[in-house]
Protein backbone atom coordinates (compact mmCIF):
# COMPACT_ATOMS: atom_id res chain seq x y z
CA UNK A 1 0.00 0.00 0.00
CA UNK A 2 1.31 3.34 -1.01
CA UNK A 3 1.06 6.29 1.58
CA UNK A 4 1.50 9.54 1.30
CA UNK A 5 2.59 9.73 -2.57
CA UNK A 6 3.66 13.33 -3.79
CA UNK A 7 0.62 15.06 -4.75
CA UNK A 8 -1.40 14.26 -1.53
CA UNK A 9 1.77 15.75 0.68
CA UNK A 10 0.71 18.92 -1.78
CA UNK A 11 -2.98 18.53 -0.71
CA UNK A 12 -2.52 18.00 2.61
CA UNK A 13 -0.46 20.95 3.29
CA UNK A 14 -2.58 23.02 1.42
CA UNK A 15 -5.35 21.67 3.36
CA UNK A 16 -3.72 22.91 6.77
CA UNK A 17 -2.91 26.01 5.58
CA UNK A 18 -6.21 26.85 4.61
CA UNK A 19 -7.50 25.56 7.77
CA UNK A 20 -5.35 27.46 9.75
CA UNK A 21 -7.29 30.56 8.03
CA UNK A 22 -10.59 29.16 9.01
CA UNK A 23 -10.41 28.21 12.27
CA UNK A 24 -7.62 27.29 15.21
CA UNK A 25 -5.61 24.43 14.23
CA UNK A 26 -5.97 22.89 17.45
CA UNK A 27 -9.46 21.81 16.62
CA UNK A 28 -8.90 19.69 13.65
CA UNK A 29 -8.81 16.15 14.96
CA UNK A 30 -4.95 14.86 13.02
CA UNK A 31 -3.62 13.28 15.63
CA UNK A 32 -3.22 9.70 13.66
CA UNK A 33 -0.76 11.57 11.63
CA UNK A 34 2.68 12.94 13.14
CA UNK A 35 4.06 13.67 10.26
CA UNK A 36 1.80 16.92 9.58
CA UNK A 37 1.31 18.14 13.66
CA UNK A 38 5.49 18.40 12.54
CA UNK A 39 4.48 20.77 9.76
CA UNK A 40 2.65 23.08 12.27
CA UNK A 41 5.29 26.18 12.14
CA UNK A 42 4.67 26.25 8.96
CA UNK A 43 1.08 26.35 8.32
CA UNK A 44 0.81 30.46 8.05
CA UNK A 45 3.60 30.47 5.46
CA UNK A 46 2.20 27.97 2.98
CA UNK A 47 -1.34 29.64 3.08
CA UNK A 48 0.62 32.99 2.25
CA UNK A 49 2.45 31.40 -0.62
CA UNK A 50 -0.44 28.63 -1.86
CA UNK A 51 -3.60 31.33 -1.26
CA UNK A 52 -7.19 29.90 -0.57
CA UNK A 53 -8.99 27.85 -2.79
CA UNK A 54 -11.88 29.11 -1.87
CA UNK A 55 -11.64 31.77 -4.22
CA UNK A 56 -11.66 30.18 -7.34
CA UNK A 57 -15.16 30.29 -8.90
CA UNK A 58 -17.02 28.18 -10.31
CA UNK A 59 -18.17 29.65 -13.71
CA UNK A 60 -20.12 26.67 -15.29
CA UNK A 61 -23.67 26.01 -15.22
CA UNK A 62 -25.31 22.31 -14.07
CA UNK A 63 -28.51 21.15 -14.00
CA UNK A 64 -28.98 22.09 -9.86
CA UNK A 65 -27.88 25.16 -9.26
CA UNK A 66 -28.93 27.52 -6.27
CA UNK A 67 -27.31 30.98 -5.01
CA UNK A 68 -25.20 31.13 -2.47
CA UNK A 69 -27.71 32.18 0.15
CA UNK A 70 -30.07 28.77 -0.92
CA UNK A 71 -26.88 26.45 -0.67
CA UNK A 72 -26.21 27.89 3.39
CA UNK A 73 -29.71 26.90 4.34
CA UNK A 74 -29.31 23.47 3.41
CA UNK A 75 -25.61 22.65 3.28
CA UNK A 76 -23.64 22.94 7.09
CA UNK A 77 -20.97 25.18 7.46
CA UNK A 78 -18.38 22.92 6.13
CA UNK A 79 -20.18 21.35 3.59
CA UNK A 80 -20.46 24.61 1.81
CA UNK A 81 -16.89 25.60 2.34
CA UNK A 82 -16.05 21.96 0.59
CA UNK A 83 -18.36 21.88 -1.78
CA UNK A 84 -19.52 25.62 -2.57
CA UNK A 85 -16.03 27.50 -1.60
CA UNK A 86 -13.88 24.43 -3.09
CA UNK A 87 -12.15 23.76 0.90
CA UNK A 88 -10.50 20.37 1.55
CA UNK A 89 -11.06 18.94 4.78
CA UNK A 90 -8.43 17.55 7.23
CA UNK A 91 -6.46 14.05 6.25
CA UNK A 92 -7.87 11.46 8.51
CA UNK A 93 -11.06 13.03 9.67
CA UNK A 94 -13.55 12.18 7.06
CA UNK A 95 -16.18 9.61 8.52
CA UNK A 96 -15.35 7.70 5.00
CA UNK A 97 -11.38 7.72 4.63
CA UNK A 98 -12.65 4.26 6.61
CA UNK A 99 -15.56 3.10 5.45
CA UNK A 100 -16.13 0.06 3.05
CA UNK A 101 -19.00 -1.18 2.33
CA UNK A 102 -19.70 -4.24 -0.09
CA UNK A 103 -22.77 -2.27 -1.76
CA UNK A 104 -24.35 0.58 -2.37
CA UNK A 105 -23.74 4.00 -4.00
CA UNK A 106 -21.76 7.27 -2.51
CA UNK A 107 -23.95 10.50 -3.20
CA UNK A 108 -23.35 14.19 -3.58
CA UNK A 109 -24.09 15.69 -0.59
CA UNK A 110 -25.68 18.78 -1.62
CA UNK A 111 -27.91 17.34 -4.24
CA UNK A 112 -27.89 13.31 -3.70
CA UNK A 113 -26.89 12.75 -7.45
CA UNK A 114 -25.62 9.37 -7.58
CA UNK A 115 -21.52 9.50 -7.86
CA UNK A 116 -19.59 6.54 -6.74
CA UNK A 117 -20.29 2.65 -6.42
CA UNK A 118 -19.17 1.06 -3.42
CA UNK A 119 -17.14 -1.30 -5.13
CA UNK A 120 -15.75 2.01 -7.00
CA UNK A 121 -13.63 2.16 -3.40
CA UNK A 122 -9.95 1.24 -2.74
CA UNK A 123 -7.76 1.79 0.33
CA UNK A 124 -4.98 4.35 -0.90
CA UNK A 125 -3.88 4.97 2.54
CA UNK A 126 -3.82 8.82 1.28
CA UNK A 127 -6.10 10.23 4.27
CA UNK A 128 -9.31 11.10 2.05
CA UNK A 129 -11.93 8.45 0.59
CA UNK A 130 -10.49 7.22 -2.29
CA UNK A 131 -12.21 5.98 -5.73
CA UNK A 132 -10.80 4.49 -8.96
CA UNK A 133 -14.08 5.48 -11.12
CA UNK A 134 -17.05 7.18 -10.98
CA UNK A 135 -20.09 6.35 -12.18
CA UNK A 136 -20.47 7.33 -15.83
CA UNK A 137 -21.72 10.96 -16.31
CA UNK A 138 -21.78 11.80 -13.09
CA UNK A 139 -18.66 13.51 -12.47
CA UNK A 140 -16.95 16.48 -14.31
CA UNK A 141 -13.16 17.36 -14.24
CA UNK A 142 -11.49 20.73 -14.50
CA UNK A 143 -8.44 21.92 -14.84
CA UNK A 144 -6.84 23.81 -11.48
CA UNK A 145 -4.23 25.75 -11.18
CA UNK A 146 -3.93 27.12 -7.62
CA UNK A 147 -1.09 25.48 -6.28
CA UNK A 148 1.14 26.62 -9.07
CA UNK A 149 1.28 23.69 -10.92
CA UNK A 150 -1.81 21.98 -12.73
CA UNK A 151 -4.24 19.79 -11.32
CA UNK A 152 -7.93 17.99 -12.28
CA UNK A 153 -10.47 19.20 -9.86
CA UNK A 154 -13.61 16.92 -9.56
CA UNK A 155 -16.92 18.08 -9.33
CA UNK A 156 -20.46 16.64 -9.22
CA UNK A 157 -21.61 16.95 -12.26
CA UNK A 158 -25.60 17.64 -10.84
CA UNK A 159 -24.68 20.67 -9.13
CA UNK A 160 -21.13 21.79 -8.87
CA UNK A 161 -20.21 20.66 -5.79
CA UNK A 162 -16.46 20.28 -5.29
CA UNK A 163 -15.81 16.60 -4.85
CA UNK A 164 -11.93 16.87 -4.90
CA UNK A 165 -9.56 15.88 -7.00
CA UNK A 166 -8.39 12.85 -9.33
CA UNK A 167 -4.93 11.89 -10.21
CA UNK A 168 -3.77 9.48 -12.45
CA UNK A 169 -0.27 6.75 -12.90
CA UNK A 170 0.30 6.32 -9.41
CA UNK A 171 0.76 2.76 -9.63
CA UNK A 172 -2.18 1.47 -7.46
CA UNK A 173 -3.09 -1.98 -8.60
CA UNK A 174 -6.87 -0.95 -9.78
CA UNK A 175 -8.59 -1.12 -13.15
CA UNK A 176 -8.07 2.49 -14.41
CA UNK A 177 -4.85 3.48 -12.10
CA UNK A 178 -7.02 6.76 -11.46
CA UNK A 179 -7.54 7.80 -7.81
CA UNK A 180 -10.23 10.14 -7.15
CA UNK A 181 -9.36 12.26 -3.52
CA UNK A 182 -12.65 13.18 -2.62
CA UNK A 183 -13.92 14.66 0.76
CA UNK A 184 -15.81 12.68 2.98
CA UNK A 185 -17.95 15.80 3.99
CA UNK A 186 -19.09 15.72 -0.08
CA UNK A 187 -20.30 12.61 0.25
CA UNK A 188 -23.24 10.40 1.79
CA UNK A 189 -23.33 7.04 1.48
CA UNK A 190 -26.91 5.22 0.57
CA UNK A 191 -26.59 1.05 1.14
CA UNK A 192 -28.89 0.36 -1.26
CA UNK A 193 -28.10 1.40 -5.05
CA UNK A 194 -29.56 4.81 -6.33
CA UNK A 195 -31.08 4.96 -9.93
CA UNK A 196 -27.98 7.42 -11.91
CA UNK A 197 -29.51 10.54 -13.10
CA UNK A 198 -29.88 10.49 -16.55
CA UNK A 199 -27.94 7.06 -17.34
CA UNK A 200 -27.26 3.60 -16.36
CA UNK A 201 -25.14 2.82 -13.70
Amino acid sequence: MRLFPFPNLLRTFYTLSNLSRVRPFAHQPLQRNPTTLRSMPIIPFLGSLFGSSASVSNKMSYPEEKTPDEWRAVLSKEQFRVLRQKGTEAPFSGKYDKFFSDAGVYTCAGCEAPLYKANHKFKSGCGWPAYFDSIPGAVTRHEDSTLGMTRIEICCANCGGHLGHVFKGEGYPTPTDERHCVNSVSLNFSPEDKPVQGGSK
